[in-house]
């Protein structure tokens, strides 16, 4: 997808996320309607969802598409390297990342955003899985960061 029209399809699910976001302040409710909304608005996203830190695991929270790994192997794989690194992470080929999990093998090139609690801390990761090789790029990063942003664990208002 061209990168202004990825951006402008992009602000407008964040619009209308935040206006979800007004109904409800329950988190696992605003995962669900996130990972719905990207899951079935962008045409190169093959699994969307999130992964909460809990008691030092990464555990499978709301999600959209094939089924996934209910716990990731700790410090293994892309969802934790970002919590590990505390920053979104690119990667255009899966089979190229060392420690890679394969949840499903039809899961070419990923890219994961971490999210934070109240205290500032690190609570987990939107993954976003697409079955075609380098979809994800610098606007996806921005605006999915901006996206979890309107989860309001952090006190963040998602706002640019």
């Amino acid at each position: 997808m061209e990168m202004n029209k990825k951006a402008a399809r992009y602000q407008r699910l964040h619009a209308q996320l935040a206006e979800l976001m007004g109904k409800t302040s329950d988190p696992h409710a605003r995962m669900a309607t996130i990972a719905a909304l990207l899951f079935h608005k962008m045409d190169y996203f093959f699994w969307c969802g999130f992964y909460r830190l809990r008691k030092g695991e990464l555990i499978v929270g709301p999600y959209q598409g094939p089924l996934a790994c209910q716990v990731l192997t700790k410090n293994k794989g892309v969802c934790w390297a970002g919590i590990n690194q505390e920053k979104a992470i690119i990667v255009p080929d899966v089979q190229q990342f060392s420690g890679h999990i394969a949840c499903d093998s039809r899961s070419r090139s990923e890219i994961v955003v971490p999210f934070r609690d109240s205290l500032g801390k690190i609570a987990g990761i939107l993954d976003v899985d697409s079955d075609r090789l380098a979809q994800f790029d610098e606007v996806d990063a921005r605006q999915l960061e901006r996206i979890v942003a309107l989860l309001g664990l952090n006190g963040a208002d998602g706002k640019p």
